[in-house]
């Protein structure tokens, strides 16, 4: 656990060198490609740059690709589109994992925050090997909501290095803000833009792996043979190989993206800042796009462990309520860099 400190003496100064800018009239220090924050996460510097954002590819390809996609699921793929030139115009920090157990863990008992699964009594989503899912009310694939279930326990074996999962949108603002009040600097969700321009780091293809789907398996952890036993349902979809993960997997584990940056595609969806327009990238600015300006419900990217290869592609776009908590939603945060 790390360690507190001294009184009067921010984290960030105890644990970041306080990274101090540089008097008037000196040449500021070049900003570290690393950062380690009082959580013990790693940030890792992303630099500005310039890409096309989206995917415009053709139903023949995806049905290639995709062979057992329902033609309704492919056409769903329209938000994607059109794929549009966008600049980031400030170099930022992101995690280089997924927020984990650990660190979750650290964070609620030092800040006493109660996560909605826990504070509003309904609980969140979780894997029961008896539950029958064709039984349920809404036929989801996990049992809940039910107070057994939370980020301390989704129905399956994790540890400290797991993603944290069953995290609301409301949850991970509640660490931005307790991070950015302790450490005396910004923290946030990436924005969506951020994350596609972070996940793909400068590749072009479906995933920062390829375009073949079997690439995603030494780079994530997602739906495959692993799985699919306890889904017989949707065996058919599951990836053809072995990720050796049944359910979530311990953070950087597989090959990072050549950001550094590790599980952008697998392991656990992740919130992003912005509100989900359906039509958004049409109109969107060039230059740093921050999502609608009105909206109920925001974009989580990236897929999970029990995601199909189809919806772990870089370019999809996935939405949730802020209060929403499941099984297979965690969290990445960004930490803006100095001027």
């Amino acid at each position: 656990m790390p360690p507190s400190p001294a009184p009067g003496t921010t984290l960030l100064c105890a644990l970041l060198a306080c990274l101090a800018l540089p008097a008037t009239g000196t040449t500021a220090p070049a900003q570290p490609r690393k950062l380690t924050n009082s959580l013990g996460m790693t940030l890792v510097r992303i630099p500005a740059g310039t890409f096309h954002m989206g995917s415009h590819e053709p139903m023949t390809r995806l049905q290639k690709a995709y062979p057992l996609a329902e033609r309704e699921r492919l056409e769903a793929l329209k938000d994607e589109a059109p794929v549009h030139r966008v600049r980031i115009s400030r170099a930022f920090y992101v995690g280089q994992t997924e927020v984990t157990v650990g660190q979750f863990r650290h964070f609620v008992q030092a800040s006493h925050y109660v996560p909605e699964s826990e504070a509003d009594g309904t609980g969140g989503y979780g894997y029961n090997a008896d539950y029958d899912p064709e039984k349920s009310v809404r036929g989801d694939a996990f049992e809940g909501r039910d107070p057994r279930y939370s980020w301390r326990n989704p129905g399956f074996a994790q540890d400290d290095k797991h993603p944290v999962v069953n995290i609301t949108w409301n949850d991970a603002q509640a660490l931005a803000r307790w991070l950015s009040q302790q450490e005396g600097r910004h923290y946030r969700l990436p924005t969506e833009a951020e994350w596609e321009y972070a996940a793909r780091a400068g590749t072009r293809t479906r995933y920062h792996s390829g375009d073949d789907p079997r690439t995603l398996l030494k780079v994530a952890n997602t739906f495959d043979a692993s799985a699919k036993p306890l889904w017989p349902k949707f065996a058919a979809n599951a990836l053809a190989g072995d990720d050796g993960f049944a359910f979530t997997a311990p953070v950087a584990r597989f090959r990072p993206n050549a950001f550094g940056l590790y599980d952008m595609h697998g392991n656990a969806w992740e919130w992003t800042n912005d509100l989900y327009g359906e039509d958004y990238y049409a109109h969107s600015p060039a230059k740093d796009p921050q999502g609608p300006s009105e909206g109920h419900v925001y974009v989580r990217r990236g897929g999970s462990w029990h995601t199909w290869s189809l919806y772990a592609r870089s370019s999809y776009r996935n939405w949730n309520s802020p209060q929403t908590r499941y099984t297979l939603v965690g969290m990445r945060l960004v930490l803006d860099a100095p001027k």
